[in-house]
């Protein structure tokens, strides 16, 4: 998620808890970590005066919506759930983010770097068709959730050679691309978040947990700029699709899906192949 670095949660609205004791010890760590409130072992049905909870449980770490009716949990989760069925069932490289990597026009190996990774979901998909990517995920909670995601996914043994593909950093992915060393990255990859207004299930149960923890990223343009001077092939950036462009320089290209589009910004010629 793209955002200046933001203060902690506030403590009125996000806690950490866990649903065992077996996990305190692991919850208060993180609670310590992030400098949020840790409520020890709780029902997140039965909470109050907390909007939304840092939760451990048997599955790991979710971000869980607090309050009789409220939504599943929201993960970072590559093994089963939506990643696991693209990796064992996915248009390989078909798949709109792959044509937009340009994963169809070459063989070469690409370090594609993930400047926003959020959950980690197309930086997985890429990765699984062979991409090394570096993810920036500077928001300390997003951060911590897809660290979790990553290290369980590297205990299963169809994910693991994945995950190996995969470097995740915490900061400001503009301060890197503004300091990377020519060829340090072949591609740049953005998915900013923008205002949604789709009322989809999985926009409110996801977008709307992910909004209240980081907001609406507002220095889209700056980090455009840093991804262009940084990226030796190509720009992509992921927007809804009907969303304008992020102000700058306008795409070469957009490829369109239902319900979001790929906006490229060509740097110079992939190469054919590896050679």
């Amino acid at each position: 998620m793209l955002s200046e670095p933001i203060p902690s949660p506030s403590h009125t609205s996000l806690a950490v808890a866990c649903t065992s004791l077996g996990d305190q010890v692991e919850a208060r760590t993180l609670a310590e970590t992030l400098a949020i409130p840790f409520l020890g072992v709780v029902k997140p049905r039965q909470v109050t005066g907390f909007g939304i909870l840092m939760l451990l449980d048997e599955q790991g770490v979710s971000l869980q919506v607090t309050g009789k009716g409220a939504p599943g949990p929201v993960r970072a989760e590559f093994v089963s759930g939506k990643a696991g069925y693209r990796r064992e069932h996915g248009g390989g490289v078909g798949q709109l983010v792959a044509k937009a990597i340009g994963l169809q026009k070459t063989r070469a190996p690409l370090h594609v770097v993930d400047a926003t990774a959020g959950l980690g979901q197309d930086a997985f998909v890429l990765a699984g068709l062979g991409c090394r990517v570096t993810l920036f995920e500077r928001n300390p909670v997003i951060h911590a959730l897809l660290a979790d995601g990553l290290a369980r996914a590297a205990l299963n043994v169809d994910c693991a050679p994945i995950v190996a593909r995969m470097t995740l950093c915490q900061g400001s992915s503009v301060e890197w691309l503004s300091q990377a060393p020519e060829g340090a990255a072949d591609i740049v990859y953005l998915d900013p978040m923008f205002p949604h207004r789709d009322k989809s299930a999985l926009v409110k149960k996801e977008m709307q947990v992910f909004r209240a923890i980081v907001g609406d990223d507002d220095d889209s343009e700056a980090l455009l700029s840093a991804a262009l001077a940084a990226a030796t092939y190509r720009v992509v950036v992921k927007r809804p699709r009907k969303a304008p462009a992020i102000a700058g320089p306008e795409p070469a290209t957009r490829i369109e899906g239902k319900s979001s589009r790929y906006d490229l910004y060509p740097v110079r010629a992939l190469p054919v192949t590896g050679a």
